[in-house]
């Protein structure tokens, strides 16, 4: 059995923050490829047409260490191939993004509301990470962990590759304190603090969780901090991280997080986001132990919850 070859450094710089496509042609016993085009009109020509296939390599636009790539090469499994997507048009969030820390190692980023933290979906150059590797120079810089399009606060980037990994495993065995604020209603009969645990279920292309009977896998301590209005102030920590966990629990005790499109009713999707209405959550404090100097870290977010101005 072949072994298989660690791809070679991309010979194609980022556009607009973003890495290019690397593809690594299968092998083909059935010898399905006398060709280069051949293998790419399969595997891309349903999606984006033959035609479009055919004008990129036109244009140059796939290519290996060598140079452009043309249509008729041989195919030949095991090599490398390049090449940068077409990119939607994508409407800009009108928020910066602001930088808490930064040294070698670490960017500790501001993201606002509606900025996704990763490309994904229709949010490919309109992230966190696009934008930074942008306005910073380091187009290296990957997360070490996400935080929802909608919410806002702290996200950990880390700057070089080899040190990802470090600050990835912290996340993964829950060695970050995460203190998040939120805005909901206010409800006097119901007693604070307390700590919340369901089981939450989120199925892939439902835009919802939902919580059902069983054993817990999620858990979330919700504080009480002031009350005026109808509204309340409240500080979240969650111990677990499943997706959208402090908006299902807020939302279970029929207190859902104000402006929230999706708890308890869904939006028509595919709605424009409204930036006068953000989600009510931020993430305001990430503390933990780095694990590359062994020193305590803690960084808190600048910005502010507008359901809930200073007076």
């Amino acid at each position: 059995m072949r072994g298989r070859a660690k791809p070679p450094p991309a010979p194609l710089p980022q556009r607009d923050g973003i890495d290019p496509v690397r593809v690594r042609l299968p092998e083909d016993p059935g010898e399905e490829w006398a060709s280069v085009r051949d293998h790419l009109l399969a595997r891309f020509a349903g999606a984006i047409g033959a035609d479009r296939v055919d004008a990129m390599f036109a244009d140059g636009r796939f290519v290996s260490v060598l140079g452009p790539v043309a249509p008729d090469e041989p195919y030949t499994a095991g090599r490398f191939l390049w090449f940068h997507r077409d990119f939607a048009p994508e409407e800009p969030v009108p928020f910066p993004v602001g930088v808490v820390y930064r040294d070698a190692r670490l960017v500790i980023a501001d993201k606002p509301h509606f900025l996704a933290t990763t490309p994904r979906g229709r949010h490919i150059t309109e992230t966190a990470v696009a934008r930074l590797r942008r306005e910073l120079g380091l187009p290296s810089l990957q997360p070490a962990h996400r935080l929802d399009r909608l919410t806002a606060g702290l996200v950990l980037f880390v700057v070089r590759p080899e040190d990802r990994g470090a600050y990835q495993t912290l996340f993964r065995d829950k060695l970050v304190r995460k203190e998040y604020e939120a805005v909901a209603p206010y409800d006097p009969s119901i007693a604070f603090p307390r700590t919340v645990r369901s089981r939450i279920v989120k199925e892939r292309g439902v835009i919802a969780a939902r919580e059902e009977p069983g054993e817990p896998n999620s858990e979330s301590r919700i504080e009480l901090l002031e009350h005026r209005e109808g509204l309340g102030h409240y500080r979240l920590l969650p111990a677990t991280g499943r997706t959208h966990q402090l908006r299902v629990h807020m939302n279970g005790l029929g207190l859902p997080l104000v402006h929230d499109p999706v708890y308890p009713v869904i939006e028509p999707e595919g709605a424009a986001d409204d930036w006068t209405r953000p989600l009510q959550l931020l993430a305001r404090v990430l503390e933990f132990t780095d694990p590359v100097t062994g020193g305590p870290r803690r960084f808190e977010s600048g910005l502010r919850l507008s359901a809930w101005p200073d007076r």
